[in-house]
């Protein structure tokens, strides 16, 4: 799974990143300071199966706390984008090439308004978030128009020699992460199932580029910086304006300085947690320091950076978590106890499952054994959240 990070410079998107991954980034105030993307590894929490065996899990990848998994997932943070990058301005959208294949892009908002239309600050308050929304939104229309344009030509003569329009659309969009049923449902709803493209006017183009990212390239809004003045506010009316999302109050600086606390020893902290321990002597700024952050997360029930990306897999992109192994057979040769979690998109089964840990399992499929209750199934057993499955292969 590829989750991007995307939005306009300096609204805290490369924080917000080392917030996820913890992996340390340049970050200032400086529009465009990530100009390459930041790739990296960040962990979706999952009740971890080990307590229904009996047994404690030993990740190969990830970790787990008090059976509290947290599995791996791709993170990729781009360069800034501003108004009109598609007409080349700031550094263009070229960047948006690189989040091709993301499942879910995590749109980072300075719910503060306390930076202006490309990135450069100003009075806290004095800019209206809600219009990054919007600016977004136009960007990815036109990159993804943009893209169909590059090849329209092809596309209306291939339409005119009666392919279907499905098909060729498939062809060309599928290097975007776009599925055959978004597509599909995009030209139904527009009524161009039919309509050969050689003849689609400019504005059915623009309509299906428009609908076919509401459909097909999911977007998330993290709602940082919502512990600075107004944060809160503007972010109550981004709810009420924008119900389509999931929008989520964040503070990526708070979660950089719990997971820093965390990782020196100070205290004992779980990322998404309401609270923390402190386990160590704290001098008078330290002590400080943790007063700040212990009153932000009552304040807000959390950083916010946990829950949005848990929410983001889990709720909106309704992906499930499966274990691999048997009733009798928890570890690995290696002697790891409930080594892999798999996170699967919806409606999953037994076949995809094999699949997705190599495709020659799925070509040797015989069955799938249920962990917790002994059963054999098919390939097309339908799996769901937290099943443990064994395989049996041919050879």
């Amino acid at each position: 799974m590829l989750i991007g990070v995307v939005g306009k410079p300096s609204t805290g998107k490369s924080t917000f990143f080392q917030a996820l991954t913890s992996i340390p980034v340049e970050r200032s105030a400086r529009p465009f300071t990530t100009i390459k993307p930041n790739r990296g590894v960040a962990y979706v929490e999952v009740e971890c199966v080990d307590k229904d065996f009996g047994v404690q899990c030993n990740p190969r990848t990830g970790f787990c706390i008090n059976s509290r998994r947290f599995a791996p997932v791709e993170i990729l943070d781009v360069a800034g984008l501003v108004p009109g990058a598609h007409e080349g301005k700031g550094l263009g959208n070229k960047f948006l090439d690189d989040l091709r294949q993301a499942d879910v892009l995590i749109h980072i908002v300075d719910v503060s308004g306390s930076t202006n239309e490309v990135g450069e600050a100003v009075a806290t308050g004095s800019y209206d978030p809600a219009n990054d929304i919007k600016f977004l939104e136009e960007e990815l229309n036109y990159w993804i128009e943009g893209i169909l344009d590059a090849n329209w030509q092809k596309l209306a003569r291939e339409s005119a020699l009666n392919k279907k329009n499905e098909d060729l659309l498939v062809g060309q969009l599928s290097g975007l992460g776009l599925k055959r049923g978004a597509i599909q449902k995009t030209l139904k709803q527009l009524g161009l199932e039919e309509k050969k493209i050689s003849e689609w006017t400019e504005e059915e183009k623009f309509k299906f580029a428009r609908l076919i990212r509401e459909i097909g390239k999911q977007i998330v809004i993290a709602a940082n910086k919502c512990d600075l003045s107004n944060g809160m506010e503007n972010y109550e009316k981004l709810k009420k304006q924008f119900p389509q999302y999931l929008i989520v109050p964040c503070s990526a600086e708070a979660e950089i300085a719990l997971k820093g606390a965390a990782k020196n020893g100070f205290i004992d902290y779980i990322p998404g947690d309401v609270e923390f321990k402190i386990i160590k002597e704290l001098n008078e700024p330290q002590k400080k320091a943790m007063d700040l952050l212990t009153g932000l997360l009552k304040k807000f029930g959390s950083s916010g950076v946990q829950k949005l990306l848990n929410a983001s897999v889990f709720d909106f992109l309704h992906y499930f978590a499966v274990f691999a192994g048997g009733r009798n057979k928890l570890a690995d040769k290696d002697g790891n106890i409930l080594p892999d979690v798999w996170l699967l998109p919806p409606n999953s089964t037994a076949i995809d499952f094999a699949a997705a840990i190599h495709t020659e399992f799925a070509k040797k499929f015989i069955k799938a054994v249920d962990a917790h209750t002994g059963m054999t199934h098919g390939a097309d057993h339908p799996l769901k959240h937290r099943d443990v499955i064994e395989f049996m292969f041919g050879r």
